[in-house]
Formats: C-alpha cells, sequence, structure tokens
C-alpha cells in the first residue's frame, strides 16, 4: 500500500510530535510510530525541562550554557548548546500556553528545583532550574503535543515499524513500513523525512528504556551510508531500580535524596565533595560502581542504597509520588520508610545520526548534507550533550531541535517537487521478510540477544579497557554470525512481534559492534567513556567528534574537531 504527504515523521515522541505541530497548517504531515503515540518512550521522563527563568533563585542562560559544556566533559559543540540553552525559556513558556500543567510556586510561577550539574555563577554551588511536573514531566508534555496533534488533524499511523530508508538518487524519498495489526508493508513517499526514533538502550541488559528503545532509525541511516557520531558515549544513570534498571529520576537527589554504601555513609562526599550527589551522571554511576568493587555495596551485593526517608510521607507523595510508586509496586517496598536499592542503568546514548542545528543529516566528517533527510532527539547527534548529558537536558533538546527540524523542513520542501517512487523498495523489503520467514534457522533471537546484553555489560559499559572492548568485539561479530541463521517459528502475517524481534535484533547488533569500536579507538577518559588503562582525558589527541562509517571493506573511523567558542576546556573539578 502507498501513501503519500509533505512531510514524513517517524517517532511519535516529544521530538517528532513538536516538528509535527510546527509543520501543521503549511504542509501536509504524516507521524509513523511503532508504538501508539502516547507510549513513545519521552513519556516516561520524570524529572523536568531545564531552563533559565530565575523563578524561584537568580539564573542565567550563561551559567546554563557552562554547565551543558562542563558536563559534556567540554565535548559538546558550544554553537549548537548556545542555541539550546538561549531558546530554553521560550521552550517552557511555549508549553505552558498549550497547556502543560507546570508544578507551581506558591507565587503562582512555574516551580524549579535542583537537578545533577546545574549550578550558578559557573559552577559556585546547585541552582533551581529543572521546570517540571511533580515527577511526570514528559508524560504530561507528550500528552499536550499530542492534543495539538489531533487538534490539527496530523495524520498518524501506529504501530508501524520502519524497515528501510528509501532514496531518489542522493535524495531520501520514502521509507517503507511494517504495518503490525494487518502484517502489510507500507510504502511511504514524501518531501521530508525526519527520523525522531529514539536511542538503542535495549542492547543493554541493565537499562531504564522502554522495549522499543532498539535504535531501528540509527541502525537503517547507517545502512544507507550515514556515518555514526560519537556512539562510544553511552549514559548509564547512577539509580535504576535494582534489579530490574526501571527509572528512579533524578529528581529523587534534587530533592534531598542521599546515596549510602553498607556502611550508612554518604559516600558522595568523598567523589564529588561539592555537589555530592547533584554530581554529573557519570561521577555518581562511577562512584557507586566504585564502591560496590570494593565491598561496600549493601549486603555484599552490587547496588547502594538511595535513602529518602528524612524527607518526610508529606514531600514524598507531593513531589515524588511516580517514583514512589514505581517503588512500592515493583520492589514491594515504601521509600517513606525503607531506602530504595538502586544501581547504574544504561539510560541515554549520547552520540547519533549527525545532523547540523537545524536537523539536517550529514553525511560525513565535512558537513554534506543528505537531501531530504532530517533527524531529532536521542537518535540524532547535533552534538549538544557531548560525552555526557546532564540531567532535564534531553527534553530540552527534543524540544528544541524538533522545532528548529520542522522550520528547517517547512522552508525546504518548497524547493522540491512530490517524489514518485517505484515499488521496487516495496518489494525488495517484502523479498526480505520472506526470505526471514521462510529460512529454517536453528538460531533463536532470545538466546542472541541475550548474548548480546551480556556483551555490551560486560565490556561497554562504565568502566573499559582495551583488552575487554577487543573481546567485546570479537563476540559481537560472532554473534552476527549466528544471527544470519536466525529462524522465525511464528509464520502469521499480522501482529507477528517474533519477526520484528528478529528485525530489530539485526540493528541492535549493528549499533553495539558500532559503539565498542568507537570506544576501542578512543584511547582516553571522557564523561561517560571511561577507560580504565587510559584514566586521563586527552584534549591534545581527542579533542574531536568520533565518526563511524559502513564500508565494503568494513567499519571505518574518521574524525572532526569539536566547536569550542566560550569556554576553553579545563580540569575535572566536581
Amino acid at each position: 500500500m502507498n501513501f503519500t504527504h509533505d512531510i514524513l515523521i517517524i517517532g511519535a515522541g516529544l521530538a517528532g510530535l513538536r516538528a509535527a505541530v510546527e509543520c501543521v497548517g503549511q504542509a501536509d504531515v504524516a507521524v509513523v510510530s511503532k508504538v501508539l503515540p502516547t507510549r513513545s518512550h519521552s513519556g516516561a521522563a520524570q524529572g523536568g525541562i531545564t531552563a533559565s527563568l530565575g523563578n524561584e533563585e537568580d539564573d542565567r542562560w550563561e551559567w546554563h550554557l557552562f554547565d551543558t559544556v562542563k558536563g559534556s566533559d567540554f565535548f559538546g559543540d558550544q554553537d549548537a548548546i548556545e542555541i539550546m540553552v538561549r531558546d530554553a525559556p521560550r521552550v517552557i513558556y511555549e508549553l505552558e500556553h498549550m497547556g502543560v500543567p507546570f508544578s507551581r510556586t506558591s507565587e503562582g510561577k512555574i516551580a524549579q528545583r535542583n537537578f545533577g550539574g546545574h549550578t550558578r555563577n559557573f559552577g559556585e554551588k546547585p541552582v533551581k532550574r529543572a521546570c517540571h511536573a511533580a515527577d511526570r514531566t514528559g508524560r504530561v508534555v507528550l500528552d499536550t503535543l499530542h492534543d495539538q496533534c489531533l487538534r490539527h488533524q496530523i495524520k498518524f499511523y501506529p504501530e508501524n515499524y520502519l524497515l528501510s530508508l528509501v532514496f531518489d538518487g542522493k535524495r531520501c524519498a520514502g521509507a517503507v513500513t511494517y504495518d503490525l495489526p494487518t502484517g502489510e508493508l507500507y510504502l511511504f513517499q514524501a518531501k521530508a523525512i525526519l527520523l525522531a526514533t529514539g536511542g538503542c538502550g535495549r542492547i543493554y541488559k541493565t537499562t531504564s528504556n522502554g522495549f522499543a528503545s532498539t535504535g531501528d532509525g540509527m541502525s537503517l541511516a547507517f545502512r544507507s551510508g550515514i556515518p555514526l557520531e560519537d556512539m562510544e558515549f553511552v549514559q548509564f544513570h547512577p539509580t535504576g531500580l535494582y534489579p530490574l534498571g526501571i527509572l528512579v529520576s533524578e529528581a529523587a537527589r534534587g530533592e534531598g535524596g542521599v546515596l549510602r554504601n553498607r556502611l550508612g555513609e554518604r559516600f558522595m562526599e568523598r567523589y564529588a565533595p561539592t555537589v555530592k550527589e547533584l554530581a554529573a551522571r557519570d561521577v555518581v554511576s562511577r562512584a557507586i560502581l566504585t564502591e560496590v568493587r570494593e565491598g561496600r555495596g549493601i549486603g555484599g551485593m552490587d547496588y547502594v542504597h538511595l535513602d529518602l526517608t528524612h524527607l518526610g510521607e508529606e514531600k514524598i507523595e507531593k513531589r515524588l509520588w511516580e517514583i514512589a510508586s514505581f517503588v512500592r509496586i515493583y520492589l514491594g517496598i515504601d521509600p517513606v520508610y525503607d531506602p530504595i536499592p538502586v544501581q547504574p542503568t544504561c539510560h541515554y546514548i549520547m552520540g547519533g545520526i549527525p545532523t547540523d542545528v537545524d536537523g539536517r543529516v550529514l553525511t560525513d566528517e565535512k558537513g554534506s548534507i543528505a537531501p531530504g533527510l532530517y533527524a531529532a532527539g536521542e537518535c540524532a547527534c547535533v552534538s549538544i550533550h557531548g560525552a555526557n548529558r546532564l540531567g532535564c537536558n534531553s527534553l530540552l533538546d527534543l524540544l528544541v531541535f524538533g522545532r528548529r527540524s520542522g522550520l528547517a523542513m517547512k522552508r525546504d520542501i518548497l524547493q522540491v517537487e512530490t517524489p514518485t517512487l517505484s515499488n521496487e523498495s516495496l518489494k525488495r523489503v517484502d523479498s526480505k521478510i520472506r526470505g526471514l520467514l521462510n529460512h529454517q534457522g536453528r538460531e533463536k533471537c532470545d538466546s542472541i540477544r541475550k548474548g548480546m546484553q551480556a556483551a555490551m555489560m560486560e565490556y561497554g559499559s562504565v568502566f573499559r579497557d582495551d583488552e575487554g572492548l577487543k573481546k567485546g568485539i570479537e563476540e559481537i561479530r560472532a554473534l552476527k554470525e549466528r544471527y544470519k541463521d536466525i529462524g522465525v517459528s511464528d509464520q502469521k502475517e499480522a501482529f507477528n512481534y517474533e519477526l520484528m524481534e528478529a528485525v530489530e535484533l539485526g540493528h541492535q547488533l549493528d549499533l553495539s559492534e558500532v559503539i565498542l569500536l568507537s570506544g576501542l579507538h578512543r584511547r582516553e577518559s571522557r564523561g561517560a567513556h571511561w577507560r580504565e588503562d587510559f584514566p586521563q582525558r586527552a584534549d591534545r589527541y581527542y579533542l574531536k567528534h568520533t565518526f563511524v562509517f559502513q564500508t565494503r571493506k568494513g567499519l571505518e573511523v574518521r574524525y572532526k574537531p569539536v566547536k569550542i567558542t566560550r569556554f576553553q576546556p579545563e580540569a575535572r573539578i566536581y
């Protein structure tokens, strides 16, 4: 079945929906979503959105800029970061006018709270910068933007899995999807296509990511000749519920939660004496795992305690209700009276599809543009988060660059004719799907997936070294060979989850290899990429972005310089 639209947005999280709202009225816009739109992973964001409103304390965008640059370990492109932080207050007031029910101060202003890594006066002390709706900010922003899309009658194609990007010469002009409820393949053609498909956290065993976060958009762009940028930088959030990995937002520490080891010590005083639990996420994650390694995990296990008990029931129920409910439901304990067991969990991919500040996808390290193709959100790399994303900058990224992508697309399509694609691409995808279904392979997805997740946790998580990264690459490549003999026992057309899991696993294996190879080539420690054999940051050699290309000879690594404008790299001080 064929569909034609001016603009096709793939992904219904905050980046995709914000782009759609921006384009409506000036273009025929459609949104393709792997899940029902309101189940997009943006809805899981708990903490808030950073903006230097200064509603509760004096704040300035220059301080936000500095914190983001420093949090990125001086690896984010400072021109792009400045665009984001200067636009942040407008984003918040725009959301307020759309109907987002932000929490309020006693004066009726939008409430703000502390969040890790955000400071006043260039690192002097923590500042309240995170605008929030209790601890379910992502949920209410997602619902509000979805309502705006429905109001403007934007066409949605829910439960459609992206299988292929279609190019007309060098221009991206379409996409092929699998419609889950019917089993049909759809061919979409459009003047502009935005990838807003999220991250790939499910390649790790312990992750806060939903099951749909399998990196489809990143992998398909990569297979289409687009490089991937800075994929070695994978953020582990320090407080995932043990042993599930479900996120306990930084809001819990922003409201005063304390991390304790088996001795009851507030151990962050040793690792970040100034900001303690509000240090950047990479710092806190390494501190937790160091405590565990040195035998100070709770009961000798690989977790520590997040203690909220001193906050009192009223504050927990009012400010951290969703977190408290997660703990009660999944662990059967009450955080009002008992500390929460936590361990680092894979949370966010700093790298992704390289783009300019208007979402246009770049095809090389020199800045060449892929006509018709855009990317925004976690699947994209602008690069604003650099080596380590600060908490609450994620939603800001989605909204700022989702909007900018929408602005760019509705301008760019004025110069483009509606494409006319043949059904050849549809036939090619259909042939691949039939090949998967008809191949009587001996391998099963579950076994290969578990092997991949175990390898990534062992060799590509918080601590890394040369030997481990090489061994991890070998194991992933061996799993890719096994994947060639994958078998799909479910032969039905509609709701064939086993088939889609097989497709997703292929994407995940490709991305796993890119992450490990990128990490192997970066012989330094920076942000979330921590090499135990190279524990120092090496600005002289590695103040440059990693680009990995897929070539006929295998994976190729190239680099481009980091853009530095206001702040020169400085030593790590916490």
